[in-house]
């Protein structure tokens, strides 16, 4: 007899006890002689604690995960931390209330270092205790030696490509972050502002007015723009205008991108304001002037404007022109600006030495890329295709920092020639390393290392090849196309749709550059968590009111993760404290019906084999079985959770509890009544539902499945690595399900006769008279015993005559006996 379960579930205890279990018995290591389905998983960035928007997503990606497992697969499902880059450095400032620039470089990063790995351990806590099914004691850091050997690696394979360059190119900067950003890194935001009609002059004295939301950008005129077309300002050409405050003198060019219609239909481009006027000076070859330092302060170049940041910069500009008498006009507006969106602060455009990956040239073969891959929800591919449809960057990978992925290279101030590591020497700081030997190109001894670090977007792009170097347990090389080829295209990727234009598509030009094909198979797109404003969970806003540690505190895991597979893929949701409770409720009532169960086991003895005669009752439940084990199975493997776990519940709730336990219960509870082949065919099937129902609840409800599991099944094995084809047999006797369903119709009719006469169902009826409308009498005859002991009626009588379902009683010798007619 198995240990007996307790009257209530207490998740405190039996969730660690299942977490142990896993633990010691390893039971989510791989197994290679499965066909393999391999999962890439979002590493979440190390910069502080995790919030339920990460619950939400991760565990409904761990729900993919079981399915795969219990449908006989070899899963791999890697997880990883993503602990370099811009985030991660401002965690541990905002932390250790310090700045990174205000250190050593190899003291800072020593404290990234140690700071990560304790949030590393917190986070792998929590999701041990909310049942995630990836191998945790096998997980990859971005920040890692292994991890830079692998990115540094992909840099020199893609530069000797041709597919990475280093140009003093125009790029987007964060003066605040103190670092260049990628055109994904931006969110549109938008703000009040003034356009302000401004005074510039010609040479020749003429007054022309130009209307500009950037006065502080005068210091960096270069020239003034009109449209050829524009008959107003024609005469002005080949001419020379003064900039005002600052005097210089710059020239006056017609180009057919100026608006006529907006402003004054003259422009000023300043180097630079937008990407307009990049695009300006690259086409007329005008000088760079720059106004703003790397710190975000005015240049001292810019006079009366040095050392000021923006917002004063441009209020001092405009007292000075208002001084002068031109500032002609000032009107309010509202327009969207580029931010960033890690500190929101706007963005500003400088030409700094960076490095690029091509992506402009190759936008077709990226778009082809895109649609090779299947996307769930398939609408979320549309975004992709936009965002490579709409670029007008390439993909700047340099950043101005500390705490991240050194570029493997120096440079030879001598004749500027790129010396690249090789990949022998990798990883490699060549800041910490000096470059042994003369340039190969001039034979200077001048070589200076590289001091910009990755994006960390360029390592998160290969996830891929990480997941394959840990797969393979770093025997094979992520870079021999053969050995990658047996791995990817991976069979999944996992992420939330505000990744798609970052890590999405920067895998894809990644993998497409280095081998040729798509980095995964199909691609399943979640939604973010809102907070009671609507705004996205996130750490950054500090928006959720309560953590997953609060939560699990309160609530069982498995109820929280009920709650993350009633969402629907793509689309976001709010937090719901009322669909946890539901799922509190759920387990509950799995506890008891399968105390129930367990207590019929250990009270009558289950067969080992099959009963050759299982009896309509029990026929009809396993066709149910059969049933909706086809709809989940076909619902899961288009990763539509939510619908699956909808069939569970139905089945479970309605057609097992409701009926199949109602119907069984007087064969049960008075077994003389029976015949032992009645009782041993009812044992067996209600054993073997049991299982399924458990098998079926275990991807959505790791540990309760398990520990009941544990309790009355005697597995070999965890019931999360069992096998769908070995315990969802296809059993279906469709004659037997369909006379049934007329008999749930009589139990229906007669609960809710009872019911509306505030009877208890156990009320015992004289007479239950049934018209025989839609079936014969002699159908129902051999299944009276079945229906008397579900309705509780003495005697049965049959009739072909149509009526209505009534409750009549009578009073004999002191007796309240009570008819019920119906038609079935």
């Amino acid at each position: 007899m198995n240990q007996e379960m307790d009257k209530r579930y207490d998740h405190k205890i039996l969730e660690k006890a299942a977490q142990d279990k896993w633990a010691q018995e390893k039971t989510y290591q791989t197994n290679s002689s499965k066909p393999l389905y391999n999962i890439d998983t979002p590493p979440p960035t190390v910069s502080g604690s995790l919030h339920i928007g990460h619950v939400f997503s991760y565990t409904q990606t761990d729900i993919l995960a079981r399915f795969q497992r219990l449908s006989g697969k070899n899963v791999f499902y890697p997880f990883g931390f993503d602990d370099n880059g811009l985030a991660t450095e401002r965690f541990v400032e905002k932390k250790l209330k310090i700045k990174a620039h205000a250190l050593p470089r190899s003291e800072f990063i020593a404290k990234c270092l140690e700071e990560t790995t304790l949030a590393a351990e917190e986070f792998k806590k929590l999701w041990r205790a909310m049942g995630l099914s990836a191998n945790l004691d096998n997980t990859y850091s971005t920040i890692s030696q292994n991890t830079r050997r692998i990115s540094q690696a992909s840099f020199v394979e893609l530069y000797q490509k041709g597919y990475v360059y280093r140009r003093n190119e125009p790029t987007l900067y964060c003066a605040a972050c103190r670092t260049s950003v990628a055109q994904a890194e931006l969110d549109d935001q938008e703000q009040p502002s003034k356009f302000n009609d401004i005074v510039f002059k010609t040479v020749e004295n003429q007054e022309l007015v130009i209307g500009t939301t950037r006065p502080e950008l005068l210091s960096s005129c270069v020239a003034v723009f009109y449209h050829p077309g524009d008959k107003r300002y024609n005469h002005l050409k080949d001419q020379m205008a003064i900039v005002p405050v600052f005097n210089n003198i710059v020239p006056i060019l017609a180009d057919s991108s100026v608006s006529i219609d907006k402003g004054t239909g003259l422009v000023m481009c300043c180097t630079f304001g937008d990407k307009h006027d990049i695009e300006w000076y690259k086409k007329f070859n005008l000088p760079y002037k720059q106004s703003i330092g790397y710190n975000g302060k005015w240049l001292d170049s810019t006079g009366p404007l040095a050392n000021l940041n923006f917002k004063d910069a441009r209020k001092t500009i405009l007292e000075l022109l208002a001084q002068d008498s031109l500032l002609k006009a000032q009107r309010d507006i509202s327009h969207n600006v580029n931010v960033h969106e890690r500190c929101k602060n706007e963005i500003e455009y400088l030409a700094i030495p960076q490095w690029y990956i091509k992506i402009l040239d190759y936008k077709q073969e990226l778009i082809n890329q895109a649609n090779q891959v299947k996307w769930y929800p398939e609408f979320m591919k549309s975004r992709c295709i936009d965002w490579i449809e709409n670029l007008s960057w390439d993909w700047g990978i340099s950043r101005q920092r500390f705490y991240g992925i050194p570029f493997p290279v120096w440079h030879c101030t001598a004749c500027n020639h790129v010396i690249v590591a090789s990949t022998n020497q990798l990883p490699i700081d060549p800041q910490e390393t000096a470059y042994v030997g003369s340039c190969p190109k001039c034979s200077s001894d001048q070589i200076v290392p590289e001091t910009d670090v990755m994006d960390t977007w360029n390592t998160s792009s290969i996830t891929p090849l990480i997941c394959f170097d840990l797969w393979s347990k770093g025997k094979l090389s992520p870079f021999d196309t053969q050995a990658v080829k047996q791995f990817m295209p991976m069979s999944m990727r996992a992420q939330a749709h505000d990744i798609i234009r970052t890590w999405a598509f920067d895998t894809m030009v990644k993998t497409w550059m280095h081998y040729g094909i798509t980095p995964w198979q199909e691609i399943v797109i979640s939604g973010h968590v809102l907070s009671s404003t609507s705004e996205k969970l996130s750490k950054s806003k500090d928006n959720s009111k309560t953590s997953p540690e609060m939560l699990l505190e309160q609530f069982p895991a498995d109820a929280i993760r009920y709650w993350t597979a009633c969402g629907n893929l793509g689309y976001d949701a709010a937090f719901s404290e009322d669909q946890i409770r539901v799922g509190c409720k759920l387990i509950t009532k799995i506890w008891n019906a399968f105390k129930f169960i367990q207590i019929q086991v250990n009270t009558h003895s289950v067969p080992s084999a099959k009963p050759a005669n299982l009896g309509i009752t029990n026929e009809w439940i396993l066709t149910q079985a059969s049933d909706c084990f086809r709809r989940y199975e076909n619902y899961l493997a288009k990763h539509e959770f939510g619908h699956a776990l909808t069939t569970v519940e139905k089945f479970f709730w309605n057609d097992f509890c409701d009926n199949y336990l109602e119907l069984i219960k007087n064969l049960l509870f008075n077994p003389d009544q029976y015949s032992k082949q009645e009782l041993d065919a009812t044992m067996w099937t209600l054993y073997q539902t049991g299982l399924r129902i458990l098998q079926l609840y275990a991807p959505y409800l790791p540990h309760v499945t398990e520990n009941i599991a544990g309790y009355i099944y005697n597995l070999e094995q965890s019931i999360h690595t069992t096998n769908y084809q070995e315990i969802q047999t296809e059993l279906v006797f469709s004659s037997s399900s369909e006379l049934m369903q007329k008999i749930i119709v009589i139990t229906a009719h007669v609960r809710k006769l009872k019911t509306e006469q505030q009877l208890s169902l156990k009320t015992e009826l004289a007479t239950l008279s049934i018209a025989c409308i839609e079936l014969t009498s002699e159908q129902l005859m051999p299944h009276e015993q079945l229906i008397k002991g579900i309705t509780q009626a003495q005697e049965i009588k049959y009739t072909d005559q149509a009526c209505e379902p009534v409750l009549t009683s009578e009073l004999i010798d002191d007796q309240t006996k009570y008819h019920a007619v119906l038609q079935v």
